[in-house]
């Protein structure tokens, strides 16, 4: 089902339009002069964002395989000509472009002229494989990046993975981290002594939670890194993240941390993320979607899904404080909106879906491909041209495969 209207059909054209541009002009390739390696990816937003980020390289990627597959799988291939012997493949990859005195604060950089960063992002490589190219067991270096991350940010030995700081989320400067890293969450002061900190430690999970913490079993990583695995024919880690993470009383998922916080983390969308796991139990998947996405004083405003529902005292409708940027504290994202989507598209909520299509396809249309958008009025906010941005079309003009969000079936 669709908002099948001819306003939304002039509207969605539109939208079609403007991502094919964007990811073309976003798209950059060419050879590292010290080793000949080449590259071609999408900066996500040129003016802000210069250098290949691993999880927008996944988002573009999925994107890409509506205007031209072949970018698709360039995309991903240059993640992985980055990886290191061992398998890890950085938050941020920098090709030609060295950083600069004042990136190398903050950036999670191992010795100013490092590849990449030190860092991970949500592990969405086998997934975005299995959505825009193709069976990703079939290729051992996206195996060999996973084995990796299993082996390196599992600190329990139950498959959930650790994160050391909040950037590796993606979602910097979420209010989940507040009660978590306290004043050296991202965007703060004393974020660049965390940088510091776990520098020192290479940023190593076990070296980190050894010294102290604060390190975190976060829940959207979760997800990711559930339906990549589920991509590469691995045994499903959906029962581990309800036993973990599900709070029942409550009927959402929450980060876990050590040392452990004092009261809960603040809700964020990512507590309705595992929506996007095709073998959440329907109980729990209708209890999301019922009791907390549907809410219109909560996540169901005019542009949903908010980063952060206005009932949260760390919710902002600006996208700074005296300031200073700090991210995903209340505008709606794209890329968030298209997970949660996927959860009502497999349950079937055919009215919503409707009214989430008409309203992105309104908001896009008239703002173009932003960062992120104000969840009242749709006005756009952030960078421009911004390549993940293009996973609206998923939305607006769904694929059978989604129903299952793109997984093969047991």
């Amino acid at each position: 089902m669709g908002a099948q209207t001819e306003s939304y059909r002039g509207e969605v054209e539109v939208v079609r339009s403007v991502c094919r541009q964007t990811l073309e002009r976003n798209w950059r390739e060419g050879v590292r002069q010290e080793d000949g390696v080449s590259f071609a990816y999408t900066r996500p937003s040129p003016g802000h964002y210069p250098f290949q980020w691993y999880w927008d390289s996944c988002f573009a990627a999925s994107s890409w395989r509506r205007f031209a597959r072949e970018r698709s799988r360039r995309e991903l291939e240059s993640l992985l000509a980055a990886q290191a012997e061992d398998g890890f493949i950085g938050h941020t990859i920098f090709w030609d472009t060295p950083l600069n005195e004042r990136q190398r604060l903050t950036y999670n950089v191992l010795s100013p002229g490092a590849p990449m960063t030190a860092s991970i992002q949500p592990p969405t490589l086998a997934w975005a494989w299995r959505i825009a190219v193709g069976d990703p067991a079939a290729v051992p270096a996206i195996g060999r990046h996973h084995d990796w991350l299993s082996q390196h940010r599992d600190l329990d030995g139950d498959g959930l993975l650790w994160i050391v700081q909040p950037d590796e989320l993606g979602l910097d400067a979420s209010p989940q981290f507040d009660a978590i890293w306290h004043g050296h969450a991202d965007g703060l002061p004393g974020f660049v002594r965390l940088v510091r900190r776990n520098r020192a430690h290479g940023y190593d999970l076990r070296r980190v939670a050894a010294d102290g913490g604060p390190v975190c079993c976060e829940v959207m990583t979760n997800v990711f890194h559930a339906l990549s695995s589920l991509a590469l024919g691995r045994p499903s880690l959906t029962g581990t993240i309800i036993e973990r993470m599900y709070d029942e009383k409550a009927g959402l998922f929450r980060p876990l941390a050590r040392p452990r916080t004092r009261g809960e983390p603040a809700v964020t969308w990512a507590a309705l993320s595992p929506l996007a796991l095709p073998d959440l139990p329907e109980a729990i998947a209708r209890r999301l979607v019922e009791e907390h996405l549907l809410d219109p004083e909560r996540f169901w405003l005019a542009v949903p899904p908010p980063s952060v529902p206005p009932t949260e005292p760390g919710f902002l409708r600006r996208n700074s404080t005296l300031g200073i940027r700090r991210y995903w504290r209340g505008p709606t994202w794209i890329n968030a909106a298209w997970m949660l989507w996927l959860g009502l598209e497999r349950l079937g909520y055919g009215d919503e879906v409707a009214l989430l299509q008409t309203s992105l396809a309104e908001t896009v249309a008239a703002e173009g491909l932003r960062e992120y958008y104000d969840p009242y009025t749709g006005r756009g906010m952030g960078s421009t041209d911004f390549a993940w941005s293009a996973l609206v079309m998923e939305i607006l003009e769904p694929v059978r495969e989604a129903r299952a969000s793109f997984l093969p079936g047991p």
